[in-house]
């Protein structure tokens, strides 16, 4: 009685009905832009959030015939197994060494490109610039793979250099220890352009009072990169790595599957491709399933580590 009497008061308090009717009258004036938004909810909607009704055969040992609730709970046997395993060292470790590798590698490098251009004052350069940069981007991963495996293999163009240069052919891509540096260094040639564009818009709206008055004071470019540019970004950077350290433990499947072999398996079987080999084609389910959340849930749980702390330490963070 005494919740249903709270309620009826809401519904009938002046200030409520007010704030409701200004809501309401708000949505109305600007339906056209909630209609766009529409698609993109029904998208996230329909193909992630319906879909994490599955997450539980994690929790079962899952079986086709039976379906999602037909299955036996089992509970965490399929985590246990998992932590039991003699991968699973192996498995984070090489996950963990090409995202930070990923990381400390291609993050920097948008930033200084968008720099460079910024500074550029020969429009013509600075164009074809752009787009050499941007260009690698729209390669498919799998034709870039290609282009890996065609320069890099024993009868590549780098081992034709080699044997002109009086050298013997080296065998690049079975080779462990070079795996992890095609592999980063590729993504940065292919990513560092496209992603210096929101760097490259983020310094346009700097103010060019700020710039004259340094250039009056005397300031060259290195300190007005320095004191000007850089804080100017920073909000944008905080945000941007933010994101890149909450999928840390998400690193893409498909290159790194298309540049395993049998020779650089130690180095490149990393959580995603451990996944599809025991889900899809082991028909192990349940197991990939609680490998997969598990992950996310450290994911997850980064994200919202990281955020705190940039929230604390400046005035950028998520929420």
């Amino acid at each position: 009685m005494e919740s249903s009497h709270i309620l009826e008061n809401a519904l009938h308090n002046p200030a409520a009905v007010k704030k409701r009717e200004y809501k309401w009258k708000k949505i109305r004036q600007n339906y056209v832009l909630y209609l766009f938004l529409l698609p993109a909810v029904v998208y996230i909607l329909i193909f992630h959030y319906i879909p994490i009704y599955g997450i539980q055969i994690a929790f079962k040992d899952f079986e086709a015939t039976q379906g999602i609730l037909g299955s036996p709970w089992v509970g965490w046997i399929h985590f246990r197994r998992f932590f039991e395993s003699y991968q699973c060292f192996d498995l984070i470790r090489n996950t963990l060494v090409l995202s930070v590798y990923s990381l400390i590698a291609g993050f920097p490098m948008p930033i200084i490109l968008a720099l460079i251009l910024n500074y550029s004052t020969m429009n013509r350069l600075k164009k074809i610039t752009q787009t050499i940069t941007y260009a690698p981007h729209f390669i498919s991963t799998v034709v870039m793979v290609g282009m890996i495996l065609v320069v890099f293999s024993p009868t590549g163009m780098v081992n034709q250099f080699i044997k002109l240069a009086g050298g013997s052919p080296k065998d690049f891509i079975g080779n462990p220890a070079v795996f992890r540096h095609l592999y980063v260094w590729s993504s940065v040639w292919k990513n560092t352009g496209w992603s210096c564009i929101i760097y490259i818009a983020t310094l346009a709206g700097v103010n060019p009072e700020l710039h004259e008055a340094a250039i009056v004071d005397g300031a060259n470019k290195i300190n007005r990169i320095w004191h000007i540019d850089i804080p100017s970004i920073l909000p944008t950077t905080i945000i941007l790595l933010i994101l890149q350290l909450g999928s840390l433990m998400s690193i893409g499947f498909e290159k790194a599957f298309l540049m395993q072999n049998s020779v650089n398996l130690s180095v490149s079987e990393i959580i995603s491709t451990y996944v599809y080999k025991m889900g899809i084609q082991g028909a192990q389910y349940s197991y990939s399933t609680a490998i997969g959340l598990l992950n996310n849930v450290i994911n997850f749980l980064l994200l919202i580590t990281v955020n705190k702390i940039a929230s604390k330490v400046s005035d950028s963070s998520l929420w």
